[in-house]
């Protein structure tokens, strides 16, 4: 798929994710947005999606409470700070299904190209 298709299929649809396991945390220095990568175990090894959530105003609350949920979790998130958390966090997660085109983003873990963009995490 181009990088500016509309959306179509299955990007249509919006996806619960009712445990997931956030693996990492970062702000994406290219489009500012926030960019975590979820498995369904809390291995370090388990296969991993991506899971975005813009910089658009609609979601600037839904990214000052995984910042504030984080930091309760002693991990900071902003500019210059995220990565790889020390040990996998249960959340739930609300997005719509993306196709992302092939670049380079994510762990070795991440094998997929679809993600969920936008998303909204909440740690449980």
């Amino acid at each position: 798929m181009p990088p500016d298709a509309p959306r179509s299929g299955r990007e249509n649809n919006v996806f619960h994710v009712a445990t997931a396991f956030v693996q990492t945390a970062s702000v994406n220095s290219a489009d500012c947005d926030v960019t975590m990568e979820i498995s369904a175990t809390p291995e370090k090894n388990a296969a991993r999606v991506v899971v975005e959530t813009p910089v658009d105003s609609e979601f600037c609350s839904a990214r000052q409470n995984i910042q504030a949920q984080l930091k309760n979790h002693k991990f900071r998130l902003d500019s210059q700070h995220g990565g790889e958390l020390p040990q996998a966090l249960p959340a739930q997660i609300i997005g719509m299904a993306f196709e992302d085109f092939e670049h380079n983003r994510g762990s070795a873990q991440v094998g997929t190209l679809w993600e969920l963009h936008p998303a909204i995490v909440t740690l449980q």
